[in-house]
């Protein structure tokens, strides 16, 4: 792998830590790789030689899925790790639950966290790269790249893009690792939702900032629609799910309201009903599927771009 080939970072701890030529290396690469996983044999023996241990310590379905199909078709030995039926909920730190899978020869981490950074403060301490699965509200780098690839192969090009990320953004690690990623290819972004759960840093992003649903959805050209996060709210944000689907929902009616077509995103899982109808979600101008197909390719272009960084 030459250096113009190489990422900046030898981890993934956040999209903030990539450059715009880190984000277009991935993309290509998963590109690559996506034409691998159309294939009748859809393995590779690129990291056969590679130890990855995926350690969560937050519940996640299609996260979780998503790179352990990564890793198997990539040929690497994998190590599961669940916090819950584990030695954490007997009080064991992080710095020692990871230390004892590094005893393992572990050579890679993959992490989910319920505290933001814990992904930049488990880089400090232990030798292994990091890959970071979602820390908290903070942030959520391997989705924020599926979300770009997916968008790049529907549009053709991110730059020049309008998109609005619609919902729950207080509370979402996609919504942030979302707008720099967008930001940093060159696309708009616009955040919608109510007052109540925009959080009063976003405006230093350089985002714009509506509160009007149909004024957003006439803006963009992609619409990535958020689920309201209720397990992580711990006072009400809003009157009722009800009222909030009515201020903020995605039906059909409204999507054929507009005079021009747009593409809907939702990176799951979906509250069917409340931000997004069933008949929205399975139409045409969905690529919600994409996604979750997407996102084993995605995952695989980042576990083998920073297996290259091993040294």
């Amino acid at each position: 792998m030459s250096a113009s080939e190489q990422l900046s970072t030898r981890h993934l701890l956040g999209i903030k830590d990539l450059n715009s030529n880190d984000i277009q290396l991935i993309l290509d690469t998963a590109a690559n790789f996506k034409e691998v996983l159309n294939r009748p044999i859809k393995k590779v023996p690129s990291l056969r030689d590679i130890t990855i241990a995926n350690v969560f310590f937050e519940n996640s379905t299609r996260t979780r899925l998503s790179f352990e199909l990564a890793e198997k078709r990539l040929s690497a030995d994998i190590v599961n790790f669940a916090a819950s039926s584990s030695s954490v909920s007997k009080g064991e730190t992080l710095i020692d639950t990871v230390n004892n899978i590094l005893a393992m020869k572990v050579d890679m981490i993959v992490m989910r966290h319920p505290y933001a950074g814990a992904g930049v403060f488990l880089s400090r301490h232990v030798d292994a790269q990091i890959v970071n699965a979602g820390d908290g509200a903070h942030e959520h780098p391997t989705q924020a790249l599926l979300d770009s690839f997916s968008i790049r192969e529907r549009l053709g090009d991110v730059a020049g893009k309008k998109v609005a990320i619609i919902g729950d953004i207080l509370h979402s690690r996609v919504a942030l690792s979302n707008i720099l990623c967008l930001q940093k290819q060159g696309a708009e972004v616009m955040v919608c939702g109510p007052t109540t759960l925009i959080p009063k840093y976003i405006a230093s992003l350089g985002v714009k900032i509506e509160h009007d649903l149909m004024k957003a959805l006439n803006w963009c050209d992609v619409a990535n629609m958020l689920r309201i996060q209720l397990e992580r709210q711990d006072i009400a944000y809003f009157p009722s799910l009800r009222e909030y689907s009515m201020l903020y929902g995605l039906n059909k009616q409204i999507l054929d309201s507009l005079d021009k077509e747009i593409v809907i995103m939702h990176p799951g899982p979906i509250n069917r009903g409340v931000e997004i109808t069933s008949d929205v979600a399975d139409s045409d101008h969905s690529i919600i599927l994409d996604q979750v197909e997407n996102g084993v390719a995605v995952r695989m272009a980042v576990l083998y771009l920073l297996a290259g960084q091993r040294g």
